[in-house]
């Protein structure tokens, strides 16, 4: 396939942007990116896709996303704390959960995100209650065709088998390779849960005999910040560590992390909207500390479900922060760009999740993993800077192709393959039987 004619947003600085360009897809990987590829070789024969008053770019990774609660989604818009959204989803709706209910609000997430332009999802599966529930999770997750991370943790509260991590062992080999691969997930301390969950020296060592990355939800304030220093001097903290919101750290652990390359996924509108730690996205300090930190939905029971409005809220809390930092002082405030949200959205996510050298960036040699968003609708109209558009104008519905490893999943702004009728009735059915459930317990 050969995109052609359309500004292209590659968030590579080596190969670069171009007003008008194309982009030259061979099998699963992106062959070129020229001025004009008319005449390459691999480009003779090739589907032309005439991207002119059109953004090609690379696909948003989502670094942090609870893909199960989506039958729930926005079922408390106005949550108030961690502590209501912990009592209402995890204490009282996940125990009632079938491996079915786990399959269809995985799937149904996974399809939302590939509809918003997110090509790559992490799903933080945190009701493993089964090894069931386990394989119903990777199995929507396959079915759908998104590249997807399945982050495997035990359940916070409720009877499950205690498989539990023992079973991520046989995740992974199960998925070794390919569009689904697997990561462990836990919590950063025992606050919540207790300690079977919290990361330390036993889950450290199941991640390491496994090779494989570990994600950590819940990392806020004091208690964190301790705990953080507690792993870098162990050795516990590396690249292959995500640490997930890290807000209200101390100095002293951020200076750890920077030390030790752990990477930082964000969840700008959770922070913000409900309240986590000190409620401000740290990318401030995560830039302090030399790291380019990743973006991620987090939940769907209270929050938006695609990366556009990520990058927007991030983008505006942070000037609004710098320039409030600044102000009557006379120094100049230390803003982030258009550009910087763009890049944790794709590249920097993709590099969070150990993902860096598969996707996140349109590199000939790269997965093909891309959008073609509509610049020329009424929201987006007309064309004058790319980025600027991707980050301030667009949403949605002005994402008119996605492709997955050269693989197209939604053409001419819909959806490929998929009866959204017949996914509806799924959803409400699995929605229903799991509310009643719960009504009964």
């Amino acid at each position: 396939m050969l995109f052609a004619g359309g500004a292209v947003v590659t968030m590579d600085p080596a190969v670069g942007d171009l007003p008008s360009g194309d982009v030259l897809v061979d099998g699963e990987r992106i062959a070129a990116v020229g001025a004009d590829l008319r005449d390459h070789p691999l480009a003779r024969g090739a589907e032309i896709v005439d991207t002119a008053g059109k953004i090609v770019s690379p696909g948003f990774v989502d670094t942090h996303r609870h893909a199960w609660e989506a039958q729930l989604r926005r079922s408390i818009p106005d949550v108030t704390d961690l502590g209501a959204y912990v009592e209402h989803t995890l204490a009282r709706i996940a125990p009632v959960y079938r491996e079915h209910d786990m399959y269809v609000g995985t799937r149904r997430a996974a399809l939302s995100a590939l509809d918003a332009g997110i090509t790559t999802m992490l799903d933080f599966s945190h009701n493993s209650r089964s090894a069931g529930h386990s394989d119903a999770a990777i199995q929507a997750l396959a079915d759908t065709g998104i590249r997807g991370v399945h982050a495997s943790m035990a359940p916070h509260f409720g009877d499950w088998d205690g498989q539990w991590p023992r079973d991520v062992g046989r995740l992974h080999a199960a998925h070794r390779s390919g569009l689904v691969t697997v990561r462990l997930a836990a919590l950063a301390t025992e606050d919540i849960a207790g300690p079977l969950i919290a990361y330390g020296p036993q889950l450290a060592a199941v991640a390491r005999d496994l090779g494989v990355g570990v994600s950590i939800d819940a990392v806020f304030g004091a208690s964190s910040s301790a705990a953080i220093l507690d792993w870098a001097r162990d050795g516990l903290l590396g690249p292959h560590v995500t640490l997930i919101h890290a807000t209200g750290l101390t100095a002293e652990a951020w200076r750890a992390i920077g030390d030790t390359g752990a990477t930082i996924s964000l969840a700008p509108t959770s922070d913000a909207q409900i309240g986590l730690g000190n409620a401000v996205p740290a990318v401030d300090e995560a830039l302090a500390a030399g790291v380019r930190p990743g973006l991620g939905i987090d939940v769907e029971v209270a929050l938006a479900s695609d990366m556009f409005t990520q990058m927007r809220a991030l983008h505006t809390i942070q000037r609004m922060r710098a320039v409030n930092g600044a102000y009557g002082s006379g120094a100049v405030p230390n803003r982030i760009t258009t550009r910087d949200v763009l890049d944790f959205a794709t590249l920097q996510g993709a590099r969070t999740i150990g993902l860096d050298a598969v996707t996140g960036s349109l590199t000939p040699g790269k997965q093909a993993d891309l959008l073609v968003v509509d610049a020329g609708e009424v929201n987006t109209m007309p064309l004058n800077d790319a980025v600027g558009t991707l980050v301030l104008g667009a949403d949605p519905r002005n994402v008119e192709t996605v492709l997955v490893a050269g693989v197209v999943r939604k053409s001419g702004g819909r959806l490929v393959g998929v009866d959204v009728a017949e996914l509806r009735e799924q959803v409400l059915a699995s929605r229903d039987a799991i509310l009643a459930a719960a009504a009964a317990s």
